[in-house]
């Protein structure tokens, strides 16, 4: 197909080519985007000529992907347009619904090796823009008119006031005067309405002085414009606005490629296949009915609680109970919602919806309605302690000049709050906290906002998942014990764990990958439910599977140990066992060694069972809590009763079980191998290759408090010296003017210098 659209060059960009086309796919397994019901909920726009929608590709990762996606319309004429957005890993699509169709533009996608991944979240609402088009408006003017407001006061701040050319300052004074105006009543609006809001609740926000300071700096610089005493202080109040909106458009900038919020129904695909009069048909997952028959293929997520009828069902449930090893299901079982099937295709019946199934009570707690990190951050007490400062001073300085010359009051006042803002206050915390956040997401630590740096400073309690968190998800580590194995029983051995499904089977044929299988003939094979296999090669009898059923309890091994074990018996000879266990990420052993010696209480939980606690003690040490077989309400509640005993816990976990626990938790972070896919509700996404960061992270939060004091400090000097020249009605247009751009980029720089040198010493 590439070679036909003279599309081959995809494959010759980098060294990472796109991923390969699959070209195969059922041909009934979009049938479901046939339903207009369905389209409607998806679709952007739809007219009679042309139709736009937006699909996730978590597989889009080089220039390569990007090549062949926005060349759509070559393989497809029907296509007018496709755009990619690489950082949010989404394509537009523009087709013309008169010559194609949705269902046909998702094939095209799946065939070229792009399915998109739609789930039923999708069909609820359509993803807000993140992009914020007023707030850059307000940017661009206020950029623009302190710009040419500070150069029209050149002339007036070198000629000491005294234009020789007649005219020329009146009109500069007056076209300041114009320049200022939407500076004041537009670009400066959301100030004012936050100001008002905090004085509404009887607080002193931050915005509060800073409000306060542009109305009395473009108040008194239009009192001196009109009567023609001054030319005021137009450029200081219009830079304090373009810096403060600067500023709060760092600290806003969020990683919007990710989702941190998520319910159950980010996890259910949307169509799902129906057997209905004997003939398959695929309908939207909200369309499921008590009572329907299903058909679940490999790979597939079971949508709603069901009754297995036929076929031989081993369902992964890792992502909502966090146990590892699937589970063998029989005919006439309840198999409940959120499983995954591993294996061939099964058919069952629907005995729940998918919205009364067992994985929407996850979402039935109160937790997940409850807004975590509501307290103020401590930046919050420092400006209503600085906005009491200032007050005071403007007292003092109004008593001072009472007594001594009434007419030096305007001028002296009014000066101190134009001085005294504390803009760099602000500029500090989201200056530090935005390059702070870019450099976690340089590190693959995605935080939804700047609030949970100051979460993490206090944690003090960390809660570890284990299975997918501090191990792989789907990596496993097999060590043969006992008799050396010949080549020829090698390949015995995987001619009949070969003939099973079972998940540990399929665990020792992939160990013994490049053994070749025994071409003699099998016989007797039998595979017994829960104790193992048998079959004679040759007639020599063998038997694989636990230690009772291949009489290996005589041999004198420990059974008993960690980790899941497979004997094996060759003619009824006792040859040794396969010792299957989790394999750890790198560096956990190092990580759980710095977080003790940096006085953190750690805790493990896992919903998976205990035969990995002896390798868990060595690694955490005997210190650590460790539970087992949890439920995902159990680790819910185990989190609250650590914050019962005022501990501020950090949970570190990867599942849908998992979700309670990071929503109650001060700080969540969800575990991922790929940020661009689901993952469950959360403070933050973290890349699995980096778990063994995590102390680093911490210790780097810490850092950011120190960072805004230390710029924090530095502004004081400022208004200080500032404040001298107010307080003695001297402050003159050129000093304000060079004084508060100049605090501005000095914090703005200094923070940004600190945060990275923390940075690099932290080793990020």
């Amino acid at each position: 197909m590439l070679s036909e659209n003279n599309l081959c060059n995809y494959y010759n960009f980098d060294k990472n080519p796109g991923i390969k086309v699959k070209g195969k796919f059922l041909s009934e397994k979009f049938a479901y985007l046939d339903d207009e019901t369905v389209i409607k909920k998806l679709v952007q726009y739809n007219s009679d000529n042309q139709t736009n929608v937006v699909f996730n590709l978590p597989q889009m990762h080089c220039s390569s992907c990007i090549f062949l996606l926005e060349n759509l319309h070559r393989i497809e004429p029907a296509i007018i347009k496709s755009q990619t957005n690489f950082q949010r890993k989404e394509v537009l699509v523009i087709y013309n619904p008169q010559l194609f169709s949705l269902r046909k533009v998702v094939e095209l996608l799946a065939f070229i090796g792009y399915e998109p991944p739609i789930s039923l979240r999708d069909t609820n609402k359509k993803k807000a823009t993140q992009f914020n088009k007023k707030r850059m408006y307000k940017i661009g003017i206020a950029g623009f008119c302190f710009a040419n407001i500070m150069m029209l006061s050149f002339p007036e701040y070198f000629s000491t006031g005294n234009i020789e050319q007649a005219g020329l300052k009146q009109t500069f004074t007056w076209l300041n005067f114009a320049l200022s105006l939407p500076v004041l009543f537009f670009a400066a609006g959301d100030f004012f309405v936050s100001a008002c809001k905090g004085l509404r609740q009887k607080t002193l926000n931050i915005d509060t002085p800073i409000a306060l300071a542009i109305v009395v700096t473009f108040a008194r610089s239009y009192f001196e414009i009109i009567t023609g005493t001054g030319a005021g202080y137009l450029d200081s109040g219009s830079g304090i606005v373009f810096f403060m909106l600067i500023g709060r458009w760092f600290q806003d900038k969020t990683y919007d490629s990710f989702s941190f919020d998520r319910d159950y129904q980010s996890y259910f695909p949307l169509g799902v296949t129906v057997i209905s009069n004997g003939e398959e048909k695929n309908i939207p997952v909200t369309q499921l009915k008590k009572g329907n028959r299903i058909i679940i293929r490999n790979e597939e997520m079971i949508p709603a609680d069901a009754l297995l009828l036929k076929g031989n069902a081993h369902v992964d449930y890792s992502f909502v109970s966090g146990e590892n090893v699937p589970i063998q299901k029989h005919t006439g079982e309840l198999i409940y919602a959120g499983g995954k099937q591993a294996g061939s295709a099964i058919e069952l019946e629907i005995v729940n919806e998918a919205s009364q199934s067992y994985i929407t009570q996850l979402w039935n707690n109160d937790v997940f309605s409850n807004k975590k990190n509501a307290a103020k951050s401590y930046i919050h007490p420092w400006a209503s302690y600085f906005t009491l400062v200032l007050f005071s001073i403007a007292f003092v300085t109004l008593g001072y000049w009472w007594m001594h010359d009434v007419s030096k009051i305007l001028p002296a006042v009014s000066s101190v709050l134009i001085v005294a803002c504390p803009c760099s206050l602000l500029l500090s915390a989201t200056f530090t906290y935005g390059n702070m956040l870019r450099i976690f997401g340089r590190n693959k630590l995605y935080l939804k906002n700047a609030s949970v740096i100051e979460a993490m400073a206090k944690v003090n309690s960390i809660v570890l998942d284990k299975t997918g968190t501090i191990t792989q998800s789907h990596s496993t580590k097999v060590l043969y014990e006992g008799t050396p194995l010949l080549p020829k029983e090698l390949s015995v051995i995987k001619k009949i764990v070969n003939q099973s499904s079972h998940p540990l089977s399929k665990i020792i044929a992939a160990e013994l990958y490049d053994v070749a299988e025994s071409t003699a003939p099998l016989k007797d094979f039998r595979e017994i439910a829960g104790k193992g296999l048998e079959a004679r090669l040759d007639n020599i009898p063998v038997r694989i599977g636990s230690a009772a059923f291949a009489n290996q309890y005589t041999s004198g091994i420990v059974t008993h140990d960690t980790g899941t074990h497979i004997h094996v018996s060759i003619n009824n000879v006792d040859m040794g066992r396969y010792k299957v266990s989790n394999q750890y990420r790198n560096g956990v052993a190092h990580l759980a060694k710095k977080l003790t010696n940096q006085q953190y209480k750690l805790h493990i939980l896992s919903g998976d069972n205990d035969s990995e606690r002896t390798n868990l003690i060595k690694l955490f040490g005997s210190n650590a809590s460790m539970e087992f077989y949890q439920t995902p309400q159990q680790k819910l509640e185990y989190i609250k009763h650590l914050q019962s005993a005022n501990q501020n816990v950090l949970m570190l976990g990867d599942g849908l079980n998992d979700a309670g626990a990071l929503m109650q938790s001060e700080v969540g972070i969800a575990v991922s191998d790929n940020t661009a896919q689901f993952s469950p509700a959360s403070d933050a996404i973290l890349h699995g290759e980096k778990v063994h960061l995590l102390h680093q992270f911490l210790a780097y939060a810490k850092s950011g408090k120190h960072i805004v004091t230390a710029s924090f400090t530095l502004s004081i000097l400022y208004n200080i010296v500032g404040l001298s020249f107010a307080v003695q009605a001297s402050l003159s247009p050129i000093v304000a003017a060079i004084l508060m751009p100049a605090s501005s980029i000095s914090i703005v720089l200094l923070v940004t210098l600190l945060s990275s040198l923390s940075a690099k010493a932290k080793g990020l």
